[in-house]
């Protein structure tokens, strides 16, 4: 009998696609599925029958309650090398394998900038308006050159999105608890002497931090009042980052000029959510690692970590 592997969020229903599963078709059975399950009761039950999953990146949870409401469960395939809602040790005490793979901040970076521009010359609002006979040019929109960039975080994505800042003639500053002058130097950034110093001074702001004790809500309302009003924020990390009703009040004030947000609460994003709705918010729907090649690597690697797993000699082990 050939082992269940789940492979889950799959919404374009590509997995199947984006990789070659032949090295373990004759020993495990692929079921995609393509809507999202949102609570621990449904995946406890949607997952029972399954001895491998597949999940991307930290869309789904799986804490020690949900790992013991499933026994069959044997290999867990996280997409990515560093995943913060899996319980390890909890996956490890039910005899759980958990196994990653690599993954690209090219993706990333890339949504990054389409915000950013989205938002400076509002594209979305223009196109909408030519497409639907409204007014031809109802925006000025923002210059890039001359500006000033404002990274949180200098990384691997924010080190790239340095760099295409420059290329646009922008002034590049960066701030993080650990960021030293050498870094910034290495990538043509100034340090910024605070973070409060980054947010007065910039012109866009662009998160790239990873989510944890001291990064969570590091950008609250007092915050958020030191941006300019002629200001755009852009959150592609992670939305815990910026607290959400914060940025809501604020869009809503108009006290800054927008967002460009591929991060939320709660996801996939409920039909009355307000972040739906709001003003000056240039919103997708956590595409920033959606892409062809990415997805390539996400599921040609979980093939891999699987068919290691069935020959007795498991790779890219995680944590």
């Amino acid at each position: 009998m050939r082992l269940r592997c789940a492979v889950l969020d799959d919404y374009q229903d590509v997995a199947a696609e984006a990789a070659d599963w032949s090295a373990v078709a004759d020993e495990v059975e692929v079921v995609p599925f393509g809507r999202h399950v949102d609570s621990e009761d449904a995946l406890a039950a949607a997952l029972a029958g399954f001895d491998i999953v597949v999940t991307l990146r930290e869309r789904v949870p799986f804490p020690a309650s949900l790992i013991a409401r499933l026994p069959r469960l044997k290999l867990l395939v996280a997409s990515g090398m560093r995943n913060s809602v899996i319980d390890y040790a909890a996956a490890e005490a039910h005899g759980v394998t958990v196994c990653g793979t690599a993954s690209s901040s090219t993706a990333p970076v890339e949504l990054t900038w389409a915000l950013l521009l989205g938002l400076a010359r509002g594209i979305v609002e223009e196109s909408n308006a030519l497409r639907s006979g409204g007014p031809w040019q109802s925006t000025v929109g923002a210059d890039l050159h001359g500006r000033r960039l404002g990274l949180l975080g200098l990384g691997r994505i924010g080190g790239r999105v340095a760099r295409v800042g420059l290329a646009f003639g922008m002034r590049v500053s960066a701030w993080s608890q650990n960021l030293t002058r050498e870094r910034a130097d290495e990538v043509g950034a100034e340090l910024a002497a605070s973070k409060e110093e980054l947010l007065a001074d910039s012109d866009f702001v662009s998160v790239h931090l990873a989510l944890g004790d001291r990064t969570r809500g590091l950008l609250g309302a007092a915050e958020l009042a030191l941006l300019k009003p002629t200001a755009y924020l852009v959150n592609t990390s992670r939305a815990a980052i910026v607290d959400q009703d914060a940025l809501l009040d604020a869009l809503h004030a108009g006290r800054i000029a927008g967002a460009g947000v591929d991060v939320f609460d709660v996801e996939p994003l409920p039909a009355g959510h307000p972040m739906r709705t709001a003003p000056r918010l240039l919103a997708t729907p956590h595409l920033g690692y959606v892409s062809r090649a990415t997805y390539a690597t996400y599921y040609g690697q979980a093939v891999e970590d699987i068919r290691a797993f069935l020959d007795g000699a498991p790779v890219r082990r995680l944590p």
